[in-house]
């Protein structure tokens, strides 16, 4: 299993970024693909998270009703976007992709076995 992502960089306060995770080499029929996160300093979050086959999403508290997660297929998810709106200086970290295979796992983060390089956001205030 490969994921890469893509999409981070500098945008102020109360503007957007797309991030995108490829994903390839998946061998399961279940499987979730999440964001992460980790600010500097402090410990790996989780961010939100989508199901392959009926697309359930879940959402951080800290980020539910600005950050949007899809995917291009429902099936076989090949790229995962992760949508932030209204971001804050607050959201400033690198961004993980990370996969699971089988439901159920939420954002726990040592549920999941694998992982992107990450993507460094940053959000000025």
């Amino acid at each position: 299993v490969q994921l890469v992502e893509s999409g981070g960089g500098l945008v102020q306060a109360g503007g957007s970024l797309r991030l995108s995770c490829a994903a390839s080499g998946f061998r399961f029929d279940d499987y979730v693909i999440a964001w992460f996160r980790q600010a500097p300093g402090k410990e790996r979050e989780g961010v939100s998270c989508i199901e392959s086959g009926d697309g359930r999403t879940f959402y951080a508290d800290s980020v539910a009703g600005r950050f949007t997660i899809s995917s291009d297929n429902a099936k076989n998810m090949n790229t995962v976007y992760l949508q932030m709106n209204s971001l804050k200086p607050e959201d400033t970290a690198v961004y993980y992709c990370a996969a699971t295979d089988g439901f159920g796992y939420g954002l726990v983060e040592w549920k999941y076995d694998y992982w992107g390089q990450g993507t460094q956001v940053t959000v000025s205030s």
